[in-house]
């Protein structure tokens, strides 16, 4: 069984915080080495010609595969952090995905178009295994009590800032000196390093996620693992059908019916859990201060995600990116977003821990609604850009610099405390769900952000700025929205602050296993 460490206030072994936290700090730091360094690349790799080694692939094509590849990325997330609450533990589910992760990055580094796509599907995936279970472990490290919480969640965001940094600079100089596929591979390398770490530091962890939080009966467990074998049988017929020109599919279409399905899902799923959890009168409360944070946080990613396909396209097409005789390779741009969030976390974890002592916390919805209306300002500074590059210009890279650092301040101010929101607010016997649920805001906002890059020409730039003002008056609109909805629900995150003897009998074992 998983629980958390009951020497919380005693265990700072690593910055303060418990040991634990480096095991997932190190391990998130080289997965997300490997995923954004591979990711920075995909959408160029497609549009690129095929004297160039890409796939010529048109942007709306590109960009709708590139947000139902994010998008997908985040969903199996849902999946992912049911096998970890039922059947396997968040150890074995971080253990085993970033194992299919570098398996996918070795299959991208083969120099083949076919394997290409297949190397995708793996990675998608094995992220869907990690990534939601390591975030979960991760406060599970902590008792609701531990004031520490949003601290170490700022800290653990910076790893994987730490290890995006790399991989942009790493994947990025590849590209442009190596070929794309040596790109693909040092993610591999970099997976690899992720599991040596993970491996050799795994006793830090104790027994935090060493098992199922609520474990399925003998006869359930067989026949969830008989679906989940069914699924990938399935998975692989497509998949096949598909790399021998079979079965193809409008990637624009499909993107379009993917986003309203994900949403269906997400909807679902938490109205089923209202519905069939048994949930106490507190727990019904959390979970709906929860929803709101989600839906900030599905408008959030639908803008930030423009950074691997607008904002990269703008980035390579349209900045001027010559420094005397070396010229800028495009995927470092994107490492800007990292570089400010690694000098900056230490000042927000600060900030939090400061305004808690102080008996000023803002609440985890007012937080979210300032880090969307942040967020939307850097599409104000791509409006003035885009409307100098219309005039038939390249603009100086200073204006892409000054979009992502606003989305950097945007992105503190919302990301990292909405992962410890669901920590804090979710009920503890189905952490991982509700983890996994929360990263489909991640999928839904991926797979609109690659719709809305679709109508991004750089062959039209005249087009641009308008595209970049439709985002940034939505996402003012909606974080306005959820800053008045935030008043009524911050009263009901403080729930989550009740000791836990004082809420009300919590359903047996069996109960839970009706959980969906």
């Amino acid at each position: 069984m998983t629980t958390p460490s009951s020497n919380d206030n005693l265990d700072k072994a690593f910055f303060g915080h418990p040991g634990g936290l480096s095991t997932l700090f190190f391990t998130e730091m080289w997965e997300r080495m490997s995923y954004y360094g591979m990711r920075a690349l995909l959408v160029l790799f497609m549009t690129a010609s095929l004297q160039e080694g890409g796939l010529a692939i048109t942007v709306a094509s590109a960009t709708a595969i590139y947000g139902l590849y994010t998008g997908a990325v985040y969903f199996m997330g849902l999946p992912g952090g049911w096998m970890a609450d039922r059947l396997i533990g968040g150890q074995k589910a971080v253990w085993y995905g970033g194992l299919i992760i570098m398996t996918g990055h070795i299959v991208l580094a083969i120099p083949s178009d076919q394997t290409f796509f297949l190397g995708l599907i793996l990675v998608v995936l094995g992220t869907g295994l990690l990534k939601p279970n390591i975030g979960a472990l991760v406060g599970q490290l902590y008792s609701a009590e531990d004031q520490r919480r949003d601290a170490g969640y700022t800290l653990y965001y910076m790893g994987i800032n730490i290890g995006s940094i790399i991989g942009y600079f790493v994947c990025g100089y590849l590209q442009t000196n190596m070929g794309w596929h040596w790109a693909f591979g040092a993610a591999a390398v970099g997976m690899g390093l992720g599991l040596i770490q993970y491996r050799m530091s795994l006793p830090k962890l104790s027994n935090i996620g060493n098992g199922p939080t609520e474990p399925l009966s003998p006869n359930a467990a067989r026949l969830s693992w008989m679906v989940i074998i069914g699924f990938l049988v399935v998975l692989a017929v497509i998949t096949f059908l598909m790399l021998s020109g079979q079965l193809s599919f409008d990637p624009v279409s499909m993107a379009q019916y993917v986003a309203i399905a994900i949403t269906a899902v997400f909807l679902l799923y938490y109205a089923a859990i209202f519905m069939f959890s048994k949930l106490t009168g507190d727990e019904t409360r959390r979970l709906l201060a929860l929803f709101l944070v989600c839906v900030a946080s599905t408008c959030f990613w639908a803008g930030f995600e423009q950074a691997g396909s607008s904002l990269n396209l703008f980035g390579r097409d349209l900045t001027d990116r010559m420094m005397g005789t070396f010229e800028i390779p495009t995927a470092w741009f994107q490492s800007a977003n990292s570089i400010f969030l690694v000098i900056m976390s230490p000042f927000f974890a600060a900030l939090w821990i400061n305004l808690s002592k102080r008996m000023i916390n803002p609440s985890y919805g007012f937080k979210s609604a300032i880090g969307l209306v942040i967020m939307a300002t850097g599409f104000i500074v791509m409006f003035i850009a885009a409307q100098l590059a219309a005039s038939g210009l390249k603009v100086a890279p200073f204006w892409l610099i000054a979009t992502y650092f606003l989305h950097t301040v945007g992105e503190l101010c919302l990301s990292p405390v909405a992962l410890s929101a669901v920590s804090k607010l979710s009920p503890k016997r189905m952490a991982g769900q509700m983890m996994g649920v929360f990263v489909l805001t991640y999928s839904i906002g991926s797979v609109v952000a690659g719709l809305l890059a679709g109508n991004f020409d750089p062959e039209k730039p005249a087009e641009m700025p308008d595209l970049f003002m439709q985002i940034t008056l939505f996402s003012i609109a909606v974080g306005i929205v959820v800053f008045l909805l935030a008043l009524k629900t911050r009263h009901w995150e403080k729930l989550a602050d009740k000791p836990e003897s004082d809420s009300p009998q919590q359903p047996s074992v069996g109960q839970a296993q009706t959980n969906p």
